[in-house]
């Protein structure tokens, strides 16, 4: 006998918290602006190399975001503006299933990883080199 049917409530409990999660996380670097020093703690990287590493710009560019300013999200930090609309197609793709009663199974293949790994490798290297200048925060 096959398990009874989750209620839909149930089952738009933990992508509903996610969203909930990141709408507060945004709302909250919205309101507290990371471009006045003092309100959030510098990238240890950046402190103790000088490398921007992939994440640097990231709050600055979530800000710029919620203001609704693509082109200083941008340049702030183009990969997080591209994960910005990743995550957005994800929430919309784990919606729609958990509607349609389809459980959602994220498998990533090792090789998806190395590649997403060389992605960031590659983005920290260019924005690091004069001629990426253009990609450091």
């Amino acid at each position: 006998m096959p398990p009874p049917a989750r209620s839909l409530a149930r089952r738009l409990l933990a992508p509903v918290a996610t969203l909930a999660g990141v709408a507060a996380a945004f709302a909250y670097v919205g309101t507290v602006d990371p471009n006045e020093p003092g309100h959030y703690p510098v990238c240890p990287l950046l402190r103790f190399t000088g490398v921007y590493c992939p994440g640097c710009g990231g709050l600055r560019s979530a800000h710029a975001f919620v203001h609704g300013d693509l082109p200083t999200a941008l340049g702030a930090n183009a990969l997080a503006v591209v994960g910005y609309g990743l995550f957005g197609v994800l929430m919309a793709l784990w919606l729609i299933r958990v509607l349609r009663g389809v459980p959602m199974r994220l498998a990533i293949s090792p090789v998806w990883w190395w590649g997403i790994g060389a992605v960031l490798a590659l983005f920290t290297l260019v924005r690091n080199l004069p001629f990426g200048s253009a990609l450091a925060p």
